[in-house]
């Protein structure tokens, strides 16, 4: 046994941070760490912003949850904020970006249930995907390192190539329900679905009258540059979870759909005790405040047009270490041809904290409020880690 009382499930980083300010994580003994990864897309304000401090401390000293036996007015009002902002109606709200989903494929199986196709309770997925850690998620997410040891794979989920629309269309059959697929794959190496190819899932969905379901839980709430990464292709999804970035750090999800989607979720058939809590609301429409603030968006996607050039500079200069730079907005990553860990190992010495990713990529997840100056700092320290990697191995190191 360990000298820890947790589960040994995760090879932790040899750090632990005291506070946190804006882009900063800082340790007891004051040493500041530049955050790219922002708690793996999460902090989406950064750290300790005052806005979601003043909300949540605000809201602790009056009620922090009485169950969704009784109204909560701020699940009403992030509710219709949401919808307002986005192709949904309807929303549900749950406290992870697996619950979220699992909601998703639960509406997706009820409301072919309700128009009497029982059988229709297939979902295509793709290959890379990554949707949570629940038996349903891993099932749909379908890799192996995530089943292997937890029995016979949940039921109901066809996997094609991603990207491949071949394959989708020769996957869909009399039983299938929906295609799920995230606009980027997040953990599956930064790989952005083409806009062209989510039009035609789209297509493919209205024709076989299947429903569209996007995972949005890395690339939702601003991430791309745009509030949901679908909104480049022009398209719309049926139902699409999100979580992360819209708690700002507090654990927060939430599953979208349109009115016709949703039609089958009445009451009794899904449910949650602490979803939709009052200190998540209060969070949850604080980050709102700022994100739907004019010209934040844009910002955003400025933001990630100055890291990505500065990107593709630092690959152009170091051809042995970077193949590619992947990715929108401020969800960046560098496919490198050397260890993936071995270059986050090299970031963390200079002191910048980044998360690894599929494919041998390392991914870029700044906090949506990080500022030019902090960028290159970034760069800066990218670029003198990759430096000292490739003197250790000149040196042959």
């Amino acid at each position: 046994m360990s000298g820890s009382a947790l589960y040994d499930t995760y090879a932790r980083a040899p750090l632990a941070f005291e506070r946190g300010e804006g882009c900063w994580l800082i340790t007891e003994d004051g040493t500041r760490y530049l955050d790219f990864a922002a708690g793996i897309a999460v902090n989406s304000l950064g750290h300790a912003h005052p806005h979601l401090v003043a909300a949540l401390v605000g809201q602790a000293g009056r009620l922090w949850h009485v169950s969704n036996l009784y109204e909560i007015p701020g699940q009403r009002r992030l509710g219709e904020r949401l919808a307002a902002a986005t192709f949904a109606d309807r929303v549900f709200f749950a406290n992870s970006g697996a619950e979220a989903l699992e909601c998703a494929i639960k509406t997706a199986r009820r409301y072919h249930f309700v128009n009497g196709a029982e059988n229709r309770t297939r979902i295509i997925t793709f290959e890379g995907a990554f949707h949570g850690r629940t038996l349903a998620t891993i099932a749909a997410g379908g890799q192996k390192k995530y089943l292997e040891g937890f029995g016979p794979p949940v039921a109901g989920f066809d996997q094609v190539p991603f990207g491949d629309l071949q394959a989708v269309e020769k996957a869909i059959g009399p039983d299938t329900a929906a295609i799920l697929v995230e606009p980027m794959q997040g953990e599956g190496g930064i790989r952005r679905l083409a806009p062209a190819a989510m039009r035609r899932l789209r297509e493919l969905c209205d024709a076989h009258g299947l429903l569209l379901i996007l995972d949005e839980v890395q690339t939702g709430i601003g991430r791309t540059g745009r509030f949901l990464a679908h909104e480049w292709s022009g398209v719309s999804p049926d139902i699409a979870a999100i979580a992360k970035g819209i708690g700002g750090g507090f654990p927060l999800g939430a599953c979208l759909a349109t009115e016709e989607a949703a039609k089958g979720m009445t009451p009794g058939v899904h449910g949650t005790t602490f979803g939709g809590n009052p200190l998540a609301m209060a969070v949850g429409n604080a980050v709102l405040d700022i994100v739907l603030e004019e010209g934040f968006l844009e910002e955003v996607a400025r933001k990630g047009l100055l890291l990505k050039q500065g990107l593709a500079a630092i690959a152009d200069a170091f051809p042995d270490l970077v193949e590619e730079v992947r990715g929108e907005g401020l969800m960046l990553g560098l496919r490198c041809k050397v260890p993936n860990t071995a270059v986050q190992k090299a970031l963390r010495e200079e002191k910048l904290l980044c998360a690894p990713a599929g494919e041998n990529v390392v991914r870029l997840l700044p906090p949506l409020i990080v500022g030019d100056e902090e960028i290159n700092d970034a760069l800066e320290r990218i670029r003198a880690a990759l430096a000292a990697m490739r003197t250790h191995a000149q040196a042959g190191g």
